[in-house]
């Protein structure tokens, strides 16, 4: 092949990005011009573009690393405020870190991977924080189970806390996890009457992290109930209220000899 030819093929290899130093051989004296010419500009221009690539590379590198350090500093904003929520009743404080363990612990039993875990886990920290525009009253200690005008108020919680962080897209299935994680299988729950088809997995693990440490609490009208009474309810009423999968993983969890993760034992009221 001559040198012509063999320059022609180089430049649509370059063409079609597929750098290589072959263009140097046809810089030597033994080129003829103006194919050594033609070699030596398309060598300085390959230089050239190979910077400006790894220029590129570098800034979008730099991006990735300001848009994670915004979305760890965004995602630690909105959790901060819905621990403070939590903070608000004292039989709820810890409650968001607490579901978000359990939730992560029960997602790993399901075999679900890593990506999706924190997915899980994200939702289980923020699965209060439609409660952020609540009254003080809401949050206060009563002697009975919430009366039908709280009720009215609380219920509203899933879609709001979905509206205040929708903004957030880097949560991903999160914000759906959020919307969701009080719809029931039989299609009882809220806000929108869900059937189980229709309900996100990692809505029903934090469902059933959030009823277990709801349960295992104590609060103004019940005493906390054990770990095995806990689950014991929930798989009486697997199926219906509560996903009967994610009960079931649960359940693993909570007999693993091993398991001395202290997020899922009782917690006492500090008023």
């Amino acid at each position: 092949m001559g040198k012509l030819e063999t320059l022609l093929e180089i430049i649509q290899d370059v063409s079609a990005g597929k750098y290589s130093n072959d263009i140097m051989s046809l810089t030597g004296p033994d080129t003829p011009e103006p194919v050594r010419m033609i070699a030596e500009a398309m060598g300085l221009m390959m230089v050239k573009v190979e910077a400006r690539e790894y220029h590129l590379e570098m800034l979008i590198s730099e991006l990735k690393s300001l848009n994670e350090k915004i979305r760890k500093n965004a995602i630690n904003t909105v959790t901060t405020m819905a621990n403070a929520l939590a903070a608000r009743d004292p039989y709820t404080k810890g409650h968001t870190e607490r579901v978000a363990s359990l939730a992560e612990q029960i997602a790993r039993e399901m075999g679900l991977e890593d990506s999706d875990i924190e997915y899980i886990r994200l939702g289980g920290l923020l699965h209060d924080i439609g409660k952020i525009g609540f009254p003080d009253h809401l949050f206060q200690a009563h002697e009975a189970k919430n009366p039908p005008e709280m009720v009215s108020q609380i219920v509203k919680h899933p879609a709001v806390g979905a509206e205040i962080l929708q903004e957030l897209d880097f949560l991903g299935p999160a914000l759906e996890y959020v919307r969701s994680h009080h719809e029931r299988p039989d299609g009882k729950g809220y806000p929108r009457n869900l059937k189980d088809a229709d309900i996100p997995l990692g809505a029903k693990i934090i469902a059933v992290a959030d009823s277990f440490d709801a349960i295992t609490t104590e609060r103004s009208y019940q005493k906390a109930r054990s770990s095995d009474d806990a689950l014991e309810i929930l798989q009486c009423h697997a199926g219906a209220k509560w996903d009967a999968g994610c009960v079931e993983a649960l359940g693993r969890y909570l007999a693993n000899t091993d398991n001395t993760d202290c997020s899922i034992q009782p917690a006492k009221s500090e008023a």
